[in-house]
């Protein structure tokens, strides 16, 4: 069923742009009368989303209901879903995102819960995800178990209405086009595969009480690895600076900033059609309409194709398991049956923004990569680069594994595969073979940020091996090459030492000239009485 704002015209026409695409036939496509903003109040959730709502499926027969029985307080009554032929619940651009906490709604038993857990505000998609309980009488304090939680992939079918839970997710972000373009990006990724590299951004914990969240973001990072992608897990405390060249993004997750910063906060992303990004902080999707604020809405706007959000605190412990969600999500699984069965609780503060049905990842790899050769699509580079990662997880013989990527006819014209190449020389200390390779790379249309990320690993190489005259020449065509990068003063201050070795007093003089210019001013002294 998909739901639209009817005060919206924007609102209907992401619904239509949305089901013309997925074959949803008219009578699943809803307009209902809701507030234009992003907030509702708990009575207009009732009156106006959840009772309408239910009562459409009901009327149309899409959940077929059984006799009355008592409800949890044993005076109610309610019925069961016992049939039903609706399984997702799409909500589109326009309908409200979060019911704020309302101090008058006094609550039997409330007071028993964890101080934490005494509010009763909640994200409308995760209220709507009990849609079939009715939910007249379950306490809207405090957030209701998930039975479902970690659920393998083969498992993922009992999420169904007749179990109680709806799956929902929206088409949303900071403008319509963006709202829009989610289910394009999806299903261009299912019909060309999810490729790209995915990056992990842990904070080094080793205790305490957010160590929870490392554990969930190694362990992201763990699967995605086994997976085959080309995988960096940061374990520093700080996030990725916005100097971290942050290329072909497939996978992203890390935590824990307010709003979108580093990489995320540059002009464009690297984000790879279907692009699944997620960062972990209790207010990330306070607002989807920002492209700046939090975290939601500013992943959207850089071309994520789904993310999960937080539309007020949640606490640690009751927000999404990535690892679980990556999990089920890169074993076939559609985005909302991953995003739910990473869930601790319903009733609460998740929203999940992105196509539902969206699964990338259910075709078979050597089918995709003869698809994506039959199609002569560039992107079969990175099929070849998922078979040499999973042989390396199963620790096949590096001089076989170079020997396969001598051997693919494409890597001739593949910057992605041409830098595997120079990694594996790397490792295995063959580094001038190592510099060849990531030259060649250069030669053959690496992303911008492949670009820095192989300039500077060529500068690396030529620096350690004594071959001072190369490296300046190599910083040099970076400065020409890459001019929008944001770390142009650590690129001066590399090039000053060598410049000084060679005796190269103009490159001297422009080296000094530069970093004073670039160098931020001190802050200003401590104010005195």
């Amino acid at each position: 069923m998909v739901v639209f704002n009817s005060r919206l015209a924007e609102s209907k026409e992401v619904a239509a742009h949305y089901a013309k695409l997925r074959q949803v036939p008219d009578k699943q496509v809803l307009g209902l009368d809701l507030p234009t903003t992003e907030t509702m109040t708990r009575a207009e959730f009732k009156k106006q989303l959840q009772t309408p709502l239910y009562d459409e499926l009901v009327a149309k027969g899409f959940f077929k209901l059984g006799p009355p029985e008592a409800g949890p307080d044993g005076a109610s009554q309610r019925r069961r879903v016992l049939h039903s032929s609706i399984r997702y619940l799409v909500l589109c651009y326009g309908v409200p995102l979060k019911i704020p906490h309302d101090d008058t709604l006094a609550e039997e038993g409330a007071l028993k819960l964890q101080p934490e857990l005494r509010k009763n505000g909640a994200a409308v998609d995760s209220e709507l995800v009990l849609l079939p309980l009715g939910r007249d009488k379950i306490m809207l304090a405090g957030l209701v178990p998930n039975p479902f939680y970690g659920t393998a992939v083969t498992n993922l079918p009992r999420i169904q209405a007749t179990n109680g839970v709806l799956l929902v997710a929206r088409l949303d972000g900071p403008t319509p086009a963006i709202a829009r373009g989610l289910v394009d990006k999806a299903m261009e990724a299912e019909k060309y595969g999810l490729w790209g590299r995915a990056y992990f951004d842990a904070r080094g914990l080793t205790n305490g009480s957010y160590l929870l969240g490392d554990e969930w973001i190694r362990g992201a990072a763990k699967v995605a690895r086994q997976m085959g992608f080309e995988t960096v897990l940061d374990d520093a405390g700080a996030v990725f600076s916005d100097t971290f060249p942050l290329s072909d993004v497939a996978l992203y997750a890390g935590w824990y900033e307010g709003d979108a910063c580093g990489p995320f906060a540059l002009p464009e992303v690297e984000l790879m059609p279907g692009a699944l990004a997620y960062h972990l902080h209790s207010f990330s999707a306070a607002t989807l309409r920002s492209t700046t604020q939090h975290w939601a809405g500013p992943l959207l706007a850089k071309g994520a194709t789904a993310t999960v959000g937080y539309t007020d605190e949640p606490y640690l412990s009751a927000t999404s398991d990535i690892a679980v969600l990556l999990r089920n999500f890169l074993h076939g699984a559609s985005f909302g049956e991953a995003a739910w069965s990473a869930e601790r609780g319903f009733s609460w503060q998740t929203t999940v923004v992105g196509d539902p049905l969206y699964r990338p990842c259910d075709v078979p790899l050597d089918r995709r990569h003869f698809y994506l050769e039959s199609h002569f699509s560039r992107l079969v580079e990175w099929s070849h680069l998922l078979v040499v990662n999973r042989n390396l997880v199963m620790n096949a013989p590096a001089d076989e594994t170079l020997a396969y990527l001598r051997n693919i006819e494409f890597m001739r014209h593949s910057a992605v595969l041409t830098e595997k190449l120079g990694d594996l020389l790397r490792l295995k200390k063959e580094l001038p073979q190592a510099t060849e390779a990531y030259q060649q790379a250069l030669q053959r249309y690496p992303s911008p940020q492949q670009k820095v990320r192989l300039l500077l690993a060529i500068a690396d190489l030529q620096t350690s091996a004594g071959r001072d005259k190369d490296a300046v020449q190599t910083l040099q065509q970076f400065l020409k090459e890459c001019p929008r990068y944001p770390g142009m003063l650590s690129i001066y201050q590399r090039l000053l030492p060598l410049a000084e070795k060679l005796r190269d007093t103009a490159l001297v003089t422009e080296c000094q000239a530069m970093i004073q210019k670039l160098t931020p001013p001190p802050p200003p002294p401590p104010a005195t009485k």
